[in-house]
């Protein structure tokens, strides 16, 4: 079946906009927070009792607070209205006896505020509470002739009323403004708490995807399982590719797929390949995996042969299903090239600049491939997982814009349509199910990342639920710009983005580099206020989800390895799996390793594995690696 053309009322003009006016900088966008805010946004009002300059009941006379030293809050934290920035920080209100002038409550002396976390409004202390004016009759007051004149019932009664009102007033603001910060409400209706397992019981936060399956063993402590070592090469060659079945580690080598026994890494099977691995689905279903290759081996006259096949690999029985290629539709009799394949509920479906393609998983059944059409669309590529998701890019070199579809996986036909805003020149599909996807509006983000907005879109109506705008120099989420499906350091679930920070200067020495992951709401666009710190030394990343926790990596640092933590997401309480060795060989092979293609942690083992191999170095001697397993059993 061909590939259908863009559904008949997609407009050409303005992307879709959610009702009513949006507010400035994007849907429901968080805006920049005041004077360095790291990733966190304005912080309400001080919740406190009646200050200086506040309308005062009739006939009480305005007092000004008592003078307070000038304090500010620490780096990155939001500042109050009018505050001169230095080192200091601001009590809070109810602060502890000995508790010192700028220290949190549970903060250690000198530690500055978290860094990238909303926070509770920011108070200067109390204000005196306005007296009650002198009134004739009552003891310091000015009293009628002789001083001694006495007050009528009427006049008793009015007075003793308003001192009424004014203790329930005072009361009820006292309350408001006291209340602890590790109370701050979050998405779900429970409380941030503390990241080491402070706030309520796990039970009276239940993460809105459930509970997960991963516990913690007995000893943590892990050691190498196995390791791959890298394959001798002349040039550099694309290793992409790494799947884990109950049984079956797979990895993608040259020019072959290689099946190892998942705890002792004996090898177990190959499937090779005519020519060099070009692209690899990150998922698999039904132990079934995608893999693009080039059709024969480079020669001297084609030293780059195009990357033209798709096949689909049994990972549980070692072998080939199907391999397939097609005509593009612009490219007469030449085989279509591929940038990317993915696999999108029972569909493998690739793309690239000649447009796009797909066929039944099982049986590898064509259900359709590149065709011209007047609008000059085609499929970059596709966002695979629960559903399955199209980038499409249209128009021509003056007017090119990128529409986003929701696809029916055995068709093709588009469910739902989001035109990106104008600026959009690629777009990465973050996840298929809530859908969200990132972009680089403009250009505007200049770091690399490819990210200055996600976008949260309702798969089935197409409509923009969210626009979220992240500054690259706060947020550390990447995605290649011009691959559909590749971002990484990036989690959605339960209802939310999670989102790491930048490191930057933790409490204490200038070598202690640390960071957060952050969360936003689907469906808000906004912080939930939920915060996942790293630690001392160390960075935290998001890896996947687990029912309704979260996977996260903790960098190795000096004389100490990485760790795989499980972060419940109702409490946020933090519980170790895996600690990777302290040994310098293995936290070396560590660092080369987990920033290359995304880690697998699954049942107390840990995979990390490189997406290519290059020639080895005539200069510095190195071990290097092409896999390399830890496990705690």
């Amino acid at each position: 079946m061909t590939q259908p053309p863009p559904p008949p009322n997609q407009p050409p003009g303005p992307p879709n906009e959610p009702a009513g006016p949006p507010p400035q900088d994007g849907f429901g966008a968080p805006q920049d927070p005041p004077q360095g805010g790291y990733g966190t946004p304005p912080p309400p009002p001080p919740q406190g009792g009646p200050a200086y300059g506040y309308p005062q009941a009739p006939g009480t006379p305005q007092t000004p607070p008592p003078a307070q030293p000038p304090t500010a809050p620490g780096y990155g934290y939001p500042q109050a209205p009018g505050q001169a920035p230095n080192h200091g920080y601001p009590q809070a209100p109810g602060q502890y006896p000995g508790q010192a002038q700028g220290q949190a409550p549970g903060q250690a002396p000198g530690q500055q505020p978290s860094y990238g976390y909303p926070t509770a409004p920011m108070h200067q202390g109390m204000p005196p509470q306005p007296g009650m004016p002198g009134m004739p009759g009552m003891p310091g007051a000015p009293g009628g002739p002789g001083g001694k004149k006495k007050l009528s019932a009427q006049m008793q009664i009015i007075i003793a009323a308003a001192v009424a009102v004014v203790l329930i007033v005072s009361g009820g603001v006292w309350y408001a403004s006291t209340k602890g910060d590790d109370d701050t409400p979050t998405a779900n209706g429970g409380t941030s708490g503390s990241t080491e397992g402070g706030g309520k019981e796990e039970t009276e936060n239940k993460a809105p995807d459930g509970e997960g399956k991963e516990k913690a063993s007995a000893n943590t402590q892990a050691k190498v399982a196995f390791q791959i070592p890298a394959p001798v090469v002349t040039d550099t060659v694309t290793t992409k590719g790494s799947w884990l079945t109950e049984k079956t580690y797979v990895k993608s080598g040259v020019n072959e797929v290689v099946g190892y026994d998942a705890e002792k890494g004996t090898k177990l099977w190959t499937v090779p390949l005519p020519g060099e691995i070009c692209g690899a689905s990150g998922n698999f279903k039904d132990g079934k995996a995608a893999v693009l290759f080039q059709p024969a081996k480079p020669t001297k006259e084609q030293k780059y042969p195009p990357c033209t096949e798709v096949g689909a690999i049994d990972l549980t029985a070692g072998k080939m299903l199907w391999t397939k290629s097609v005509e593009g539709a612009t490219s007469g009799d030449r085989k279509a090239r591929w940038d990317e394949v993915t696999i999108g509920a029972n569909t493998v479906a690739a793309g690239g600049t000649n447009g796009g393609a797909a066929w039944d998983l099982a049986s590898g059944k064509e259900l359709w491939r590149p065709q011209a059409n007047t609008e000059g669309c085609y499929d970059m590529g596709y966002g695979g997982g629960e559903a399955l998701v199209a980038a499409r890019k249209c128009g021509d070199s003056n007017n090119k814009y990128v529409v986003i579809q929701n696809i029916n996986p055995a068709t093709g036909a588009p469910i739902s349509s989001y035109k990106m805003p104008a600026g959009v020149e690629f777009a990465s599909v973050v996840s298929s199910k809530p859908l969200v996807v990132a972009a680089n509006v403009g250009r505007t983000a200049t770091d690399g990342s490819g990210i200055s907005d996600f976008f949260s879109i309702d798969e089935k109506t197409g409509k923009l639920k969210a626009k979220i705008s992240v500054d690259a120099d706060r947020y550390a989420g990447k995605c290649r710009s011009t691959e559909v499906e590749n971002c990484a350091k990036l989690v959605v679930g339960n209802g939310l983005l999670y989102v790491p920070t930048e490191p930057h200067d933790g409490p204490g020495d200038d070598y202690n580099k640390v960071n957060e992951i952050v969360a936003f709401d689907l469906n808000t666009g906004k912080l939930n206020g939920q915060k996942i710190d790293s630690g001392d030394k160390t960075e935290v990343y998001p890896v996947r989800m687990d029912g309704g926790n979260l996977i996260v990596y903790k960098t190795p640092g000096y004389e100490r390895g990485g760790q795989i933590v499980s972060v419940h997401g109702g409490s946020l309480k933090q519980t170790v799996l895996l600690k990777t060795p302290a040994d310098r060989t293995s936290r070396d092979a560590e660092i080369g390793l987990w920033e290359r293609e995304d880690m697998i942690y699954q049942d107390g083992r840990l995979y990390l594995a490189d997406y290519f191999v290059s020639k080895p170095s005539t200069v510095v001697k190195e071990t290097r690696y092409l896999a390399l397993v830890y496990t705690t059993k």
